[in-house]
């Protein structure tokens, strides 16, 4: 490789360190831990400058054959603006093959993947905060490792692809609580340690009073905890996020390539994602 050269490569474990000082750059709150499980979870590529440092990110998470998400897509500042940008996302569709593809996008990363045939499918609201003091609900409960596999197939239906392995990866890091109507699952969420505290994510619900139990049951149970919720701005619970001490702080575009089914109609439906990353 000659100097000031850039070359890709696969991402693996070795290069964590470089990506954690990347998403630090852009004021993402990812540790190590986070990027471990989003890699986990993914595959990817990584630049390299000539002295082997990272300079560029991108994470390809597949949902079985139904679709993937495009995520961790960094580039450092210092080499911006010389097609970085584009042979990363290259190199993400070889990854995602023949899959749909989905991402959230920065207001810095739209001009590019509308060029690339993305289009906007929604608006992401990123909330925290430390939540104020909740009563807990009565018809919410933890959830146990027998229900994971019902959990699944809730997901699976309401999100409109395969998350298994998201859901396994979640079970090891977090705890997951579900609602529950004659003995049949059917809404849940999942709570996991994220950047400065705890994100709340997926919730999957019939309607927003089911999902604002579910992030009540969690909240209720850590008065005062740093908590995070992406959720989308049609799901109508962005105000009562707010209310408990979860204040608006930024989030992105959602994106599709090619435009995806409404899934509005759906029931039960996505009110909260695993984060802004995975969906």
């Amino acid at each position: 490789m000659q100097q000031g050269e850039i070359e890709l490569r696969d991402f693996g474990p070795d290069h964590i360190e470089g990506a954690v000082a990347l998403s630090r750059q852009e004021n993402w709150p990812h540790r190590p831990q986070d990027w471990q499980m989003a890699l986990q979870l993914s595959s990817g590529a990584v630049a390299l400058d000539d002295q082997g440092r990272v300079t560029g990110t991108i994470l390809v998470t597949p949902y079985g054959a139904d679709c993937a998400m495009i995520n961790m897509v960094i580039v450092d500042r210092n080499v911006r603006g010389k097609g970085l940008g584009r042979r990363l996302m290259e190199q993400a569709f070889a990854l995602a093959e023949d899959r749909p593809l989905r991402l959230v996008a920065t207001a810095g990363g739209m001009p590019l993947y509308q060029k690339l045939g993305f289009t906007a499918s929604g608006t992401i609201l990123q909330h925290q905060g430390q939540v104020a003091a909740l009563d807990a609900p009565e018809d919410v409960e933890a959830a146990g490792t027998d229900d994971l596999p019902e959990i699944k197939a809730l997901d699976r239906n309401a999100y409109g692809a395969d998350r298994e392995a998201l859901i396994d990866a979640l079970a090891e890091r977090g705890q997951f609580a579900v609602v529950r109507r004659d003995g049949a699952i059917e809404a849940y969420a999942a709570i996991r340690p994220f950047g400065r505290g705890e994100v709340i994510g997926p919730v999957i619900a019939g309607d927003a009073e089911e999902a604002k139990a579910l992030i009540g049951f969690f909240a209720a149970s850590r008065p005062g905890a740093f908590l995070r919720v992406d959720t989308d701005s049609k799901t109508g619970i962005a105000d009562w996020l707010a209310e408990i001490g979860l204040a608006h702080v930024g989030g992105g575009v959602a994106m599709d390539r090619p435009p995806g089914k409404d899934p509005a109609q759906a029931r039960p439906k996505v009110y909260a994602l695993a984060n802004q990353a995975l969906g």
